[in-house]
């Protein structure tokens, strides 16, 4: 390939806000600092993350109107999924899937089922070039040893590189910012982007300035709690800019930044999590005549590629097996709540049967019985419907993966075949 225009600098932002009104520290002060942040560097493109409220969604699109006068707020679940883009482009399009799994509604206290976790996506057109920006929160781990909500987060990092396969065929550029939750040696990260040929800004910058290793979460944080952080002395890395070109468009990072905890000249930061600030460097190119047998470029990456999906398959079923228990033992429960409810009608129709007035049992000690009754059979119920939908969805996962591993495999045995599931490998250098 060979250049064919001016290089176009574009700059991209990503942080999530923590902004939990009434609950997250210093909030309103964090967003006042956050939109004079944007509104200073005037970045192309801002991904946000965790922005709860729509009323502070809407007091940073009025103050940013001149600096990213173009905005979306994503919509979904409960309380929202707390995604955001502000851009200085044009947006041209948008679209939201929503994640099929996202952790149980009875763990109020995380919270995550009532924020709607989702990938949202926006299109824009920057000097003939079409550019798919993605942002995306996937579920916390909370606890690194006793990861109850690990093959939740595997079937959405499936999910996420899925929608963004399908949706990114016609873009030249490709963007994904957020909170993926996931360190970058983890399987999510790993099947992310070996599956999509997404690169890690902070691996492909040429100069980096910021927390040491590139970590997002640090222990230097006053609002990170110290003791979650034991494991991690230095902090964790789970915020990313990811990116890719295309034939037609060569990208590469010029430099990654990251914030350092407080501000200067604040007692605080702006977030729990640091901020990511990344510069691309977009460059049309020619395609050369001619698409080379993919399946050949892509051998030496086939292996790697199979065995993740089955560590992926894996997970994904450890899921499926503890999902089926709970369906089985909330059944139980619910027949178990049947029955004494039937006992308890059974008994009321004594004194009927029986021609007498007087009832066998303290009228309010039976009434309390059945009403405990009842309500255990309705939320057995509830329960039983809530694990039978991710049974479908864990179910669902498990065969897109069989199927997808099933083509890797054929094209690793060298079928001169086309698998849309093998990603685009594109030259680093713009002149190859």
């Amino acid at each position: 390939m060979s250049s064919t225009g001016p290089t176009l600098r574009l700059r991209v932002f990503s942080l999530n806000c923590w902004g939990l009104r009434y609950l997250s520290r210093h909030c309103s002060a964090r967003y006042e600092m956050i939109g004079e942040l944007l509104n200073k560097e005037e970045y192309d493109i801002a991904l946000l993350q965790e922005v709860w409220s729509e009323k502070d969604y809407m007091f940073l699109k009025k103050k940013l109107t001149c600096s990213n006068p173009h905005s979306h707020y994503f919509k979904s679940g409960v309380i929202g999924s707390g995604l955001a883009v502000f851009s200085r482009h044009k947006i041209h399009d948008t679209f939201l899937y929503r994640y099929s799994l996202n952790g149980y509604p009875y763990m109020a206290h995380h919270g995550d089922w009532f924020g709607g976790k989702a990938v949202g996506m926006v299109i824009l057109n920057i000097c003939g070039m079409t550019i798919h920006v993605y942002v995306t929160h996937l579920h916390a781990e909370y606890s690194r040893e006793k990861d109850a909500y690990l093959p939740h987060r595997v079937v959405q990092a499936w999910e996420l590189l899925q929608f963004i396969r399908h949706t990114s065929g016609h873009a030249d550029v490709v963007i994904l910012g957020g909170d993926l939750n996931t360190h970058p040696q983890d399987l999510g990260s790993r099947l992310l982007c070996s599956y999509t040929g997404l690169r890690d800004s902070y691996i492909e910058a040429k100069t980096f300035d910021g927390c040491e290793e590139g970590m997002t979460l640090i222990p230097q944080n006053p609002f990170v709690n110290k003791k979650e952080m034991v494991p991690f002395e230095k902090g964790i890395r789970i915020d990313y800019i990811l990116f890719k070109g295309s034939p037609r468009v060569h990208v590469k990072c010029e430099s990654l930044t990251t914030t350092k905890g407080s501000v200067p000249g604040k007692s605080f930061p702006y977030s729990d999590h640091e901020a990511l600030s990344g510069v691309l460097l977009l460059q049309k190119t020619e395609e050369a005549p001619g698409e080379p047998d993919r399946c050949s470029e892509v051998t030496d990456v086939m292996g790697a590629l199979v065995d993740m999906m089955t560590e992926a398959r894996t997970e994904v079923k450890v899921g499926l097996h503890c999902a089926e228990r709970m369906r089985y033992s909330t059944a139980r429960v619910g027949f178990m709540g049947l029955v004494l409810l039937l006992l308890e009608l059974a008994i009321a129709l004594v004194p009927w049967l029986t021609l007498s007035m007087e009832h066998p049992f303290p009228r309010a000690s039976f009434y309390l019985l059945g009403a405990l009754c009842f309500t255990t059979l309705l939320i057995s119920l509830l329960m039983y419907i809530f694990y039978t939908t991710e049974v479908k969805a864990l179910q669902g996962a498990e065969d897109q993966m069989r199927l997808a591993m099933g083509g890797l495999q054929e094209c690793l045995q060298g079928r001169p075949l086309f698998h849309p599931h093998v990603p685009r490998r594109v030259s680093d250098s713009p002149d190859s």
